[in-house]
Formats: C-alpha cells, sequence, structure tokens
C-alpha cells in the first residue's frame, strides 16, 4: 500500500481536491443537488429501460420475452415517477443514501483499521465515523429532511473524503 500511494499520490490529491470542490457545492446548495441527483438518476433510469424495451422488442424471440420487456417498462416507469416529481423520488433516494452511508461508514472504518499502520489513517476511520452518524441524523429526521438532506449529506460526506485524500496524497509526496 505504501509503495503504491507513494507512486501515485499526485492522483490521490488531485482526487481529493475535486471531491472538496464537489463537497463544497453540494453543501452550499443541498436543495438543488439533491432536486438534480433525484432527475439525473431519473433520466439515466428512463433512458436504461427504453434500451431494454427497445432490444427486447427487436430480439422478440428472446427467452423470457415478457419478463424483459416487463423490467423494461419498470425502469421507465420509474424514471418518470423520478423526473416528473424528484421531491417524492427524494424520500426514496434518501432510504438508499440511508443504506449507502451505512456500508460506507462500515467499510471506511474496516479500510481505516486495515491501513493504520500508515499516516493519516485516522482520518478514514472519521470519515467512517462520520457516515455512520449521517445514519443517524436521517433516521430521526426522516420525512421532513428528504428534501435538502441527499445533498446536504452527500456534500459532506465528499469533503471529508476529499480533505482524506488530500492528507494522504500530501504525505506521499516525495521530498
Amino acid at each position: 500500500m505504501h509503495d503504491f500511494l507513494e507512486q501515485h499520490w499526485q492522483f490521490i490529491l488531485i482526487e481529493g481536491l475535486l471531491f472538496v470542490l464537489l463537497g463544497t457545492t453540494a453543501i452550499i446548495i443541498p436543495q438543488i443537488f439533491t432536486v438534480a441527483i433525484a432527475l439525473f438518476l431519473g433520466w439515466l433510469i428512463l433512458f436504461g429501460g427504453m434500451i431494454q424495451m427497445m432490444r427486447t422488442l427487436f430480439f422478440s424471440s428472446i427467452p423470457g420475452f415478457w419478463l424483459w420487456l416487463s423490467i423494461g417498462l419498470l425502469q421507465v416507469i420509474l424514471g418518470l415517477l423520478l423526473i416528473t416529481n424528484p421531491l417524492k423520488g427524494a424520500l426514496t433516494l434518501t432510504l438508499l443514501l440511508l443504506i449507502l452511508f451505512a456500508v460506507e461508514g462500515i467499510s471506511k472504518i474496516s479500510l481505516a483499521l486495515l491501513i493504520k499502520p500508515l499516516a493519516n489513517w485516522s482520518w478514514m476511520l472519521f470519515s467512517g465515523v462520520t457516515a455512520l452518524i449521517f445514519v443517524v441524523i436521517i433516521l430521526i429526521g426522516w420525512s421532513e429532511v428528504s428534501h435538502w438532506v441527499l445533498g446536504l449529506f452527500l456534500g459532506v460526506n465528499m469533503v471529508f473524503l476529499g480533505w482524506t485524500l488530500v492528507k494522504i496524497g500530501l504525505h506521499f509526496k516525495p521530498l
């Protein structure tokens, strides 16, 4: 791990700075970021469903034709629901974010313990603990926070990850 970090410190530093920039933007305008997340995901799901339906119709002899077609149709409907009502979609996405932060928190804590002898490992630990604190906050204010929490928490999480990567990248910069 040490050798890898020394060889690629520039990429780690640049990635960290990008995460700090994106995260700061999301913190400043969390409502817009939340709507943007829901809309972006809606469009991705919509286009994915359309492509799947076209493929299924093009290859009409495919085994499980109706299953493939129904999955594509479900994706189109879900995408349209997210696009037409991103704030309601944000509630569902907040649940998914809660799951993401729970898994990410546990993973970052595990990774921090794995790299513990290396410098700045505690920042990764701090980032993991922060993600688990977000889980608790989301659970406490569930329906009231869904209109802004995606943007804000994602932004804060990105800033913490960004600073962690910046600190690690700078530490392994050759003298």
